[in-house]
């Protein structure tokens, strides 16, 4: 009888220290994300990397029986309530869970190598432990140490063949932007969307504002200005932006250009050129370029392409 009850009591004190683990990782991560954000690194691999392998450490201290398990089921409570923790909209979330996952999971399968080698003391055990955080070092440090980062300049464009003459899409283009076609699925995650705009024509000196709507965070205004144009072109540059799309990415500029192809249709090719803020590069630069083609498509279809018309056939990204 004396068993059950020990067993129970045991039971007992590991979930108790669990749960004590559990709260001191998520204060930690809290804390540690509102320190990074008044460094100004809240866009860098401390944040992607060093929050979830720090969340992952504290809990392995505890010796739970899954390892893996407990830190990811955590890594899920984490995210789900980074509203609060990290002040984070949604779309941060969703494009911050794959990460989060993998370098949990990748902590929890070191730490049980680790003990699985036969580490005969806790002596032993902490020098595996340092072994492991020196390892995952480098992940973390993308953007925060000075020369250490990958290109940061991007560029991604989209063509299409709209059912339009070349004299069509310059018109279309010259005029006020209009933003009434619906988003696709990817843009609608919760990133900003656009709202209110103004300006037109493509004279040089031209400009084109704005305004990104981006639910209970802060909305802003882009501002392009038109830098170069032709018959067939139009570059327009970023004049400023306050909206929390600088949380991700810097906008450069944007270049649309066409050329007759036949049967009254015309190619039409969008060019957005940008500047990559988030790290690391290995996982966010291909979500970026993709994010972006998407914006570029639907350019296509917002801006140049006749509402009374048939529409785009064909796509190309590169």
């Amino acid at each position: 009888m004396s068993d059950t009850y020990d067993d129970a009591g045991s039971a007992e004190r590991r979930a108790r220290t669990l749960l004590t683990a559990i709260v001191i990782a998520l204060a930690a991560a809290g804390l540690a994300y509102r320190a990074l954000v008044l460094k100004r690194l809240e866009h860098t691999s401390l944040v992607f990397v060093g929050i979830p392998a720090t969340l992952a450490f504290i809990l392995l201290q505890t010796r739970p029986k899954t390892a893996i398990g407990t830190v990811n089921k955590v890594i899920a409570l984490a995210l789900c309530l980074s509203g609060v923790v990290f002040g984070e909209a949604l779309v941060c979330i969703l494009m911050a869970a794959p990460i989060f996952f993998l370098i949990g999971t990748l902590v929890g399968v070191l730490m049980n190598w680790a003990r699985g080698t036969g580490a005969s003391s806790d002596s032993g055990a902490s020098r595996w432990r340092g072994a492991i955080g020196l390892a995952l070092l480098p992940l973390g440090t993308e953007g925060v140490v000075p020369g250490f980062e990958f290109g940061r300049e991007e560029r991604v464009s989209v063509t299409r063949v709209i059912a339009a003459s070349p004299d069509t899409i310059r018109t279309l283009l010259a005029a006020t932007p209009r933003f009434d076609r619906p988003l696709p699925p990817f843009l609608r995650l919760g990133f900003p969307v656009p709202g209110h705009a103004s300006g037109s024509g493509l004279a040089v000196g031209d400009r084109r504002t704005v305004m990104l709507m981006h639910g209970e965070h802060h909305s802003g205004a882009v501002v392009f200005a038109v830098t170069a144009t032709d018959s067939s072109s139009v570059r327009f540059t970023t004049v400023s932006d306050s909206s929390y799309i600088t949380h991700w990415l810097d906008w450069r500029d944007a270049t649309a250009s066409w050329e007759p192809v036949d049967n009254g249709r015309t190619r039409i090719t969008w060019t957005l050129r940008y500047r990559r803020r988030l790290d690391p590069a290995w996982y966010f630069a291909s979500l970026e370029r993709y994010g972006v083609s998407v914006a570029a498509g639907y350019l296509i279809d917002a801006l140049a392409t006749p509402r009374s018309g048939a529409g785009s056939v064909g796509a190309l990204t590169r």
